[in-house]
């Protein structure tokens, strides 16, 4: 029953921005001190990129976000460059994904990045990637900040990324 009323709020909220206007003032704002800032001077040429998404995206064969949590889900799931866009499903009831269903791109755009490369205006492609679920309210926004973003950030610069994309969902 949570699942559907889950997605009865993001149709209505959907159809009605005003309502979500409204959701967003009443929510606390989180106040992060020093964020953390690099101008990126590299050229996108010699660059190594990676995507994330917080469209709700993984591996058919993982677990799907927890969308039972009406605070939603911290955690990730890598998503493997040459994993077929059949493989994929996205697990997210705060948004209308009729369309990313039939285009995964529209979300996580890995074909776009593969064109990319393949024309010589990226270097290359991280081979994880990342899919997060958006949907995070207040008592899993420590565990995004100070667990999950960094292990990301981490995994990120172990492999040598230059730069990453983030989508929404």
């Amino acid at each position: 029953m949570g699942r559907l009323k889950n997605r009865f709020i993001a149709k209505i909220l959907t159809r009605f921005p005003a309502l979500l206007n409204i959701y967003v003032k009443r929510a606390k704002p989180i106040v992060v001190k020093g964020i953390p800032w690099m101008p990126f001077t590299k050229d996108l040429k010699k660059c190594k990129i990676a995507l994330l998404t917080t469209a709700g995206v993984h591996l058919k064969s993982q677990s799907p976000f927890n969308m039972n949590d009406p605070d939603g889900d911290p955690t990730y799931r890598e998503i493997p460059l040459n994993t077929p866009n059949s493989e994929l499903i996205i697990t997210h009831d705060y948004y209308d994904h009729k369309d990313a269903d039939k285009d995964i791109n529209i979300v996580f755009p890995i074909d776009r990045l593969k064109e990319m490369k393949a024309k010589g205006e990226i270097r290359e492609i991280a081979e994880i990637n990342y899919g997060l679920m958006g949907h995070v309210d207040e008592n899993y926004i420590p565990a995004l900040i100070n667990a999950t973003g960094p292990k990301i950030a981490d995994r990120l610069k172990a492999n040598n990324v230059d730069a990453a994309i983030l989508t929404p969902g």
